[in-house]
């Protein structure tokens, strides 16, 4: 077993008085570090040999006094000599090493004087052979002691991936796949972290297969048979003539080798392949990193047909801090100095118990379980201030992995779950051990986080962890929209969603939220899921939370509006995010984070509640209605032409037409869809709802293009295609005004401010990528092109990707208009609408893309849409509104007098 602090310090205490007045003459390197690294436990046979010889830069010889390949080399001096020289002679010495030979530090000493450098850090410690009793710590690293700092996206987690992946993809060519596979890497897995974190002994997966195996790999498999078998024997029951390098290592358990796995194959490369995944430093790999990155190796078509999205550190602690534990930290700083509430304190996060019923591999289970131990380190800190009393530093430790439950669909991040459990609890036990000054580990493993390998929206959660007993339910769920799902998710959705109307709209990751409602009924277990932000926007809302409120009695407690969420995982792809806490009973003090940079930090507000689409009001959804709440124009889609593009003419196509007959002129139209509107770019069609039928017959072009239109529409499958046949002349569906039109992109980007709408004339068809608006006026171009319809638009409207995806059910006839609005206000609403498009006219080569753009919106129309801003809110309101969040409140408030019918509807507008 290590040596504790205490017992280290004493031999330092020793070795410094023994060493002290040594004499140039009498001063030895070798005896001297032989006593040296006494001090800290470890022998002449774990470091290696003296006097390694190195070729330098200028290819001479050179020979290192010590050299602990991967850990540390050692450049001795006489006492009084410079320093400076000894360490620029030691870093060229490394010149001359292999990679996995790189020390992590240089110590150059005198006998009197030590300077440690940290090649990574790249930071020195000074100090005398008297002071090394106050620097023992600084030596954690050759114990496996030292605190490690992780970072998202480091170099060494995504080398160690492509290590693992390339063995990963080795075994498959030769044909050692699925199960076996999987929990042979898994095995593999344990073993790397395990010799760079003090499980077993510093190198020695490295060793004994360096020392015991075939270079050509031929042996490898066996050997690694063996080791398995090894670890899952207890010493007293192995046989007593075992390869003592094989016996040295320690018993594990915890059932990781206990199936007995066919026999795999190796060669050279593969060999290697092990050996470089030897010779990364895996204590510098967090493993919830690792669990992320662990999928690369995975089929990425096969990742994404699981929605298997990975979550940072920084997000998950976005979800779990305002979910438990601010809470805790909190409480803990009011009773940190009361010895009598720290013991119950103590035990009751001891007794939480989470779910993760997503859990891929592991990553919120082991971030929130870090996050817990590190909690407990300072109730031991503040229990045990001077660390006297405490005779084992297990029995003070009450937390263990056995807290944390999960389930995944699939196997392999599922073994890897239970693995990382393992591993962090090692590390955080590490902590403890280095902060009271004792080792302790783990072994045998006797708990283990519960893992299920099932698919959660079919197995029964409370067979995973009671109900009872359930703390919290945490995670990241698949997204998958209802067009990636496959037939077995859509049966799942169908399941959950049983007697909804209108549930094949709902993205796969909303059953989570039904399932966790129905688990947590008259419970105080509180849950909190990261998702894509379609459970918040658009048509999906009314059906998830109307569900929730009304049958399952489900308040959100803390929300974090949309924001970017960049995963770990190759590609890196930033997906648009929320996270919603949520419970079966209410609380006063609820919490908002919004984003005014969706990549940025976020903002809190306390609140007092919050409703689904994620900003303080009522608990109401919006429902999808056929016609506006309010008395204004109904909005229509364009007309939609179903042709097999024979209808859509390029301006080259609209001059052969003309050519072949001057008088088909006026058989075309331009045809306006959102780009075309957008960007100024022209299309045409050809209209022939008016057209003689000699005019179609007397151009051979165009009755070409009705002919192809007419067998087009015959062949079809759909009944309704078919008999459209009958007029091939005639659009499919034909919505086109006849007076002039206010014509609206389907699409639009967020990065504009407003939506860019435009007046058309009956002349211009609009297509059906154009939502028209016949019979409006000035004053309905001004509310709708206004901050406060973008607020609306902002909360309620569905995306496409990133972009606003407006929509006539749930956006327009939802939308409350302003409530009886005076003649004057009416008016004055119209003449800044005026001056908006007046502006706008003054801009004739530039497309509404360019004037809506935010780099170039000119500053005459911002000023213009600034004051039809103020007009339309002094239509709502006489108080300014100061934020968004207040503009939606008074939104939501004025939306419910509406479909509450409190108030007769009256006109909005001039007739």
């Amino acid at each position: 077993m290590a040596l504790s602090w205490n017992e280290i310090k004493d031999r330092a205490v020793k070795f410094s008085k023994e060493w002290k007045d040594t004499t140039n003459e009498e001063a030895d390197a070798k005896p001297f570090l032989d006593a040296f690294f006494e001090v800290f436990g470890i022998t002449r046979k774990k470091i290696g040999t003296f006097e390694h010889r190195v070729k330098k830069l200028s290819d001479a010889d050179g020979y290192i006094d010590l050299l602990w390949k991967g850990t540390i080399l050692v450049e001795m001096k006489s006492r009084g000599k410079n320093l400076d020289k000894a360490f620029q002679q030691a870093i060229d010495y490394t010149h001359g090493l292999k990679q996995n030979e790189l020390p992590k530090y240089v110590l150059v000493c005198d006998f009197h004087i030590f300077r440690l450098y940290d090649t990574e850090e790249q930071t020195t410690l000074q100090f005398t052979l008297e002071e090394l009793i106050h620097n023992v710590q600084s030596f954690g690293y050759l114990l496996g002691y030292q605190k490690k700092t992780y970072k998202e996206q480091d170099p060494a987690n995504i080398k160690a991936a492509e290590l693992m992946g390339k063995l990963h993809d080795r075994l498959e060519e030769i044909g050692y796949e699925g199960h076996p596979l999987e929990v042979y890497l898994v095995r593999i897995l344990f073993c790397l972290f395990a010799e760079d974190t003090t499980i077993f002994e510093k190198q020695q997966l490295q060793d004994y297969i360096e020392n015991r195996t075939a270079e050509d790999g031929s042996d490898l498999a066996s050997k690694l048979q063996e080791l398995f078998q090894v670890l899952n024997t207890a010493k007293d029951k192995r046989f007593k003539n075992l390869d003592e390098q094989l016996n040295d290592f320690p018993y594990v358990n915890g059932k990781l080798f206990e199936e007995i796995l066919p026999m795999a194959s190796f060669d050279s490369k593969m060999r290697q392949a092990l050996l470089d995944c030897c010779y990364i430093d895996w204590s510098k790999i967090s493993p919830a990193i690792f669990g992320s990155m662990f999928q690369s190796v995975m089929n990425p078509k096969e990742r994404r047909n699981l929605g298997a999205h990975y979550t940072s550190e920084s997000n998950i602690l976005k979800l779990i801090k305002p979910l438990f534990l601010d809470e805790l930290w909190v409480e803990f700083e009011s009773i940190k100095s009361n010895k009598n509430k720290l013991p119950e304190f103590h035990k009751k996060i001891s007794q939480l118990k989470f779910l993760d019923p997503a859990c891929g591999c592991g990553n919120f289970l082991v971030i929130t379980y870090r996050e817990l131990r590190l909690l407990e380190l300072e109730i031991l800190r503040a229990t045990y201030k001077s660390g006297q009393g405490i005779l084992d530093v297990g029995e003070i430790m009450l937390l263990d992995v056995d807290m944390m439950c999960g389930i995944e669909y699939e196997e392999f991040p599922a073994r890897i779950a239970e693995v990382a459990m393992w591993l962090i609890d090692h590390q955080m036990n590490m902590q403890i051990s280095n902060e009271f000054g004792q080792y302790f580990a783990r072994l045998p493993l006797k708990k283990s986080a519960k893992i299920v390998h099932g698919n959660a929206l079919r197995v029964d959660w409370e067979e995973v962890v009671s109900k009872d007993k359930l703390s919290f339910i945490i995670g990241n769920p698949p997204f998958i929209g209802k067009k990636e799902q496959n037939s077995s998710q859509k049966s799942d959705v169908e399941i959950i969603f049983k007697g909804i109307k209108g549930f094949g709209v709902m993205d796969y990751v909303a059953c989570w939220y039904v399932k966790a409602a129905q688990i947590i009924q008259n419970t105080k277990t509180k849950v909190a899921f990261v998702s894509t932000n379609s459970i918040s926007q658009g048509e999906q809302v009314n059906i998830l939370w109307s569900l929730l409120f009304n049958i399952y009695k489900i308040k959100i407690h803390f929300a974090h509006q949309t924001f970017s969420w960049s995963n770990e995982a190759k590609g890196n792809a930033a997906v648009h995010c929320v996270i919603v806490g949520f419970a079966n009973f209410d609380l006063n003090d609820k919490r908002i984070f919004e984003y005014e940079n969706i990549k940025g930090e976020p903002h809190e507000l306390k609140v007092k509640n919050i409703n689904p689409f994620l900003v303080e009001s009522k608990d109401i959804t919006v429902e999808n209605r056929k016609s506006p709440i309010c008395n204004v124009p109904e909005i229509i889609y364009g007309s939609f032409a179903l042709d097999d593009g024979n209808y859509t003419l390029s301006e080259l196509d609209r001059n052969e037409i003309i050519l072949a007959n001057k008088n088909s002129e006026k058989l075309i139209k331009p045809f306006i869809g959102g780009r075309e509107l957008l960007h100024s770019e022209k299309r045409f069609c050809l209209w022939l709802a008016d057209a003689e039928p000699s005019e179609i017959l007397n151009n051979s072009l165009i009755r070409e293009r009705v002919e192809l239109v007419r067998k087009w529409r015959s062949n079809s499958e759909r009944g309704n295609t078919k008999k459209l046949a009958e007029t091939p002349t005639l659009f499919a569906e034909v919505r086109q005004p006849k007076t002039n039109y206010l014509a609206f992109p389907t699409v639009s980007s967020v990065n504009r401010k407003y939506i860019p709408i435009a007046f058309l004339s009956p002349d211009i068809v609009a297509s059906n990528q154009l939502y028209v608006l016949p019979n409006v006026e000035l004053y309905h171009f001004g509310v709708l092109t206004s901050i406060m319809h973008m607020a609306w638009v902002k909360y309620i409207c569905g995306r496409l990707k990133s972009d606003y995806r407006y929509s006539a059910s749930i956006v327009y006839n939802n939308y409350p208009w302003p409530e009886n609005p005076t003649e004057k206000q009416i008016k004055t609403i119209e003449e800044k609408a005026k001056q908006v498009l007046d502006f706008r006219a003054s801009f004739p080569t530039s497309s509404l893309a360019d004037l809506y753009n935010p780099l170039t919106m000119p500053p005459a129309l911002v000023k213009a849409h600034n004051e039809l801003d103020k007009a339309v809110d002094a239509a709502y309101s006489k108080q300014a509104f100061t934020s968004e969040a207040k503009r939606m409140e008074f939104l939501f408030e004025l939306y419910e007098k509406y479909t509450a019918g409190l108030f007769v509807k009256e006109k909005k507008g001039k007739k």
